[in-house]
């Protein structure tokens, strides 16, 4: 561009009042992006340890020959009831296995049905809400009810119910712990439903004609998605509670499957004398909810009044 064009456009732009063009803003950049993630993660300590945590737990269910190399079900009678050491850090049970690898193994069990679980009460329960939120009339009105119910049972009652009906197993536990949250979901994802199909671009977006079904695609899902994903995030941790706890009453993978639950369980008949066979597997389910808790509590404001 010439220097007499651009003193045109600003004689123009005086003789009007308009401001000078500057071009567009400047963008951050990836780096940027990643400056300002690691600024907000080492501005709060403990929601860099609960990542941490959880990248342990992902890697230990993806990949846990990364952090043990110790066979979980190959026991040593003559090392039975060792302490926490520096050769096994959580010690051996009562037929000489190692505690810890047992515990990083069986992470993959309990990861594996926290996700069935939780993408469970996310698909059904969400599918409920936006179906009643957007439909809305009888429709509504029946589905609401029926998650009246489900919130009139306790999610432990029902749970319980459910796996004596569909069976013990891994995947059964999993998918009776996610019918038991789907009331949760239901409830959110109707609320953000009804708030969002209120807005102004929702009514715009009918009055110019579009679809019922391009206005709920690319208008009311992408809007209301969030308080949903984090309630996910929130109930990961209470599905591993949940799940745990049945493992502990007997109902999920049979021995010597080395699940949470089930660790803890076979562990408490030895509380007198070897105290680490139930302490440290709790510790481990402990650590994991606080963390994934941590995180989620950042994804429900916190960044965004970080941005």
């Amino acid at each position: 561009m010439s220097q007499s064009v651009v003193d045109d456009r600003a004689e123009a732009a005086l003789g009007t009042g308009l401001p000078l063009e500057s071009g567009p803003p400047a963008r951050p950049g990836r780096h940027g992006g990643v400056r300002q993630v690691l600024r907000f993660l080492l501005r709060r300590p403990g929601l860099l340890l609960s990542a941490v945590v959880v990248v342990l737990v992902v890697l230990a269910s993806f990949r846990p020959g990364l952090l043990t190399s110790q066979d979980p079900l190959r026991g040593v009678p003559a090392e039975n009831f060792r302490a926490p050491s520096g050769s096994h850090w959580f010690g051996t049970d009562e037929l000489g296995r190692d505690v810890f690898s047992r515990v990083v193994h069986g992470a993959q069990l309990s990861l594996k049905a926290t996700i069935i679980a939780v993408l469970v009460a996310f698909v059904v329960g969400g599918l409920l809400g936006v179906v009643g939120g957007f439909v809305g009339r009888w429709v509504d009105d029946v589905l609401m009810r029926f998650v009246d119910v489900l919130l009139s049972i306790p999610a432990l009652f029902l749970s319980l119910a459910l796996v004596t009906a569909l069976g013990y197993g891994t995947v059964k536990v999993a998918v009776a712990v996610g019918i038991a949250s789907v009331a949760s979901f239901a409830r959110v994802a109707r609320a953000e439903v009804l708030r969002v199909r209120q807005a102004v671009f929702v009514e715009a977006s009918r009055s110019c004609g579009a679809r019922w079904y391009s206005v709920l695609g690319r208008h009311v899902l992408p809007n209301a998605a969030g308080p949903v994903i984090v309630l996910a995030t929130l109930d990961f941790g209470a599905s591993i509670l949940a799940v745990s706890a049945l493992s502990f009453l007997g109902y999920g993978a049979p021995p010597p499957a080395p699940e949470w639950g089930t660790l803890i369980s076979d562990g408490r008949n030895y509380l007198a004398n070897a105290w680490w066979l139930t302490a440290l597997p709790g510790l481990a389910i402990a650590a994991t909810v606080l963390a994934t808790n941590r995180i989620a509590r950042a994804l429900d404001g916190e960044w965004a009044r970080q941005r």
